[in-house]
């Protein structure tokens, strides 16, 4: 028996998220049915990142066990040939078998992008959230240094998440402008549900003035949801990837 890791790209436009839904199609329930065709095997994948409906990937993280002979790094090639067009496993490695993705220390880094412009632009409708109001850039810049570091993240985490530590690492979040796209790019040690989205609601809400880059020190220190911003649409955010110790891929 192996373990195998996969990394997954994905565009999550047409799913109900990553996590398997009974009568909804989503990410992980259409891998594990490739994968189960590929291998003549009843396949269950473990994903790192349980993303929302609407959200995208370029490097999600994914095992499974198998006791295929096709070579690992073998597997990715073949199996994209049982996957739709929008779903794509970039890459295939053995690891460990006591390797676990969402238990082994790692890096995440997501990306939320804002189009800002007075007219959307069509192509851009599913990547990324238009907004036509006028951003002030450089205080969201300021509001989003509050942030980094190790802190008690209750204030931008949902309702419905049901994990008792609220407490996690941000070790870089920029707010770029490139042209008219506006990028917010976070990397940290894990993330809250919809924790993501609900940073990029408030910060939308520092560079439209509503609130000021000080206020985001507030909201931190008052614990409370109804305190941040509002949680920014889902299809604006990607998963750009994961990053591992990479003493834990080590093979003996």
């Amino acid at each position: 028996m192996k373990r195998i890791k996969l990394v997954i790209a994905y565009d999550g436009t047409n799913y109900s998220g990553w996590q398997v839904q009974p009568g909804k199609t989503t990410i992980e329930g259409v891998v594990n049915k490739a994968l189960s065709e590929l291998l003549n095997e009843e396949i269950t994948v473990i994903g790192a990142s349980r993303t929302d409906a609407g959200v995208h990937a370029k490097g999600n993280v994914a095992v499974f066990d198998t006791n295929s002979p096709i070579p690992p790094e073998k597997i990715c090639y073949a199996v994209n040939r049982y996957l739709p067009w929008d779903i794509r496993v970039l890459s295939s490695m053995e690891v460990p078998a006591d390797f676990h993705p969402r238990k082994v220390n790692s890096k995440k880094t997501y990306e939320y992008k804002i189009m800002n412009r007075e007219i959307a632009i069509p192509t851009e409708r599913l990547y990324s959230y238009f907004i036509y109001y006028n951003m002030d850039i450089k205080a969201m810049q300021e509001a989003a240094k509050y942030l980094i570091g190790e802190h008690d993240f209750k204030s931008f985490c949902s309702v419905k998440t049901q994990v008792s530590d609220t407490v996690r690492t941000i070790y870089s979040l920029n707010v770029d402008k490139d042209g008219e796209m506006i990028k917010i790019t976070v990397t940290g040690n894990g993330f809250l549900y919809n924790m993501v989205r609900i940073i990029a609601g408030t910060l939308i809400e520092v560079g439209r003035g509503l609130k000021t880059p000080e206020d985001m020190d507030k909201i931190l220190k008052g614990r409370n949801r109804r305190l941040a911003g509002p949680t920014a649409p889902a299809h604006g955010l990607t998963l750009v990837g994961i990053e591992y110790d990479m003493d834990a891929f080590l093979l003996e």
